[in-house]
């Protein structure tokens, strides 16, 4: 969550959120895929950071990684560590993770990061730059445009990126980006997802 004001829109709006897209049900197909995909090379600890109601972090944890969620949102928090007992959740601060440099295998930032302004998105990757190990990975999802630009997002305004501009910060962030996949349907705004390798040299 990039600040306060987005924090306590999602806070007032958490029912309906964790209703409409709190459960692995709302996954798309597609999706499932990379993250499964992108899950099964990550090597330690996993962080999603911006976990939400959480269900993406219990499926990683069924998937047998050792996980984290972290979010900012308490009613978020409350309802993951409600509905998913055995699964380790935090209220946490993705611009300053409390974890320590080169102790991470992967992150997830599923669609966490789509709030930070455009002058603020390095603040997120280079902290999970700092925590992933050499050779961690990290997997974007977001909202995807020809160009960066800022829309009414149904909580907060939040901004679509293009994966070259969202490839060009992970890159002055220290990641190499892997691999991307681009989705656009007619009833859903167009997602993408980046996947990026932290470089070895700090």
């Amino acid at each position: 969550m990039a600040n306060e004001a987005s924090r306590a829109a999602y806070s007032r709006r958490a029912v309906e959120y964790i209703d409409l897209l709190g459960s692995m049900h709302s996954v798309h197909p597609s999706d499932l895929q990379i993250v499964s995909t992108w899950a099964s090379d990550v090597e330690g600890h996993l962080i999603d950071a911006g976990c939400g109601p959480g269900h993406w972090t219990n499926f990683l944890a069924t998937q047998g990684l050792t996980v984290r969620g972290i979010d900012q949102v308490p009613e978020f928090i409350a309802h993951a560590t409600s509905t998913f007992p055995a699964v380790d959740f935090a209220l946490g601060n993705l611009d300053c993770l409390e974890a320590d440099a080169g102790s991470v295998g992967g992150i997830l930032a599923w669609f966490s990061l789509i709030h930070h302004q455009p002058g603020e998105i390095q603040a997120p990757l280079r902290e999970f730059n700092r925590v992933l190990k050499p050779g961690g990975t990290l997997l974007i999802g977001f909202f995807e445009g020809s160009a960066v630009d800022k829309f009414a997002h149904a909580v907060a305004p939040a901004f679509r990126w293009s994966v070259d501009a969202i490839s060009a910060e992970l890159g002055h962030a220290g990641f190499d980006v892997l691999e991307s996949h681009v989705r656009r349907t007619a009833d859903q705004r167009p997602q993408a997802t980046v996947s990026a390798r932290r470089r070895n040299a700090r």
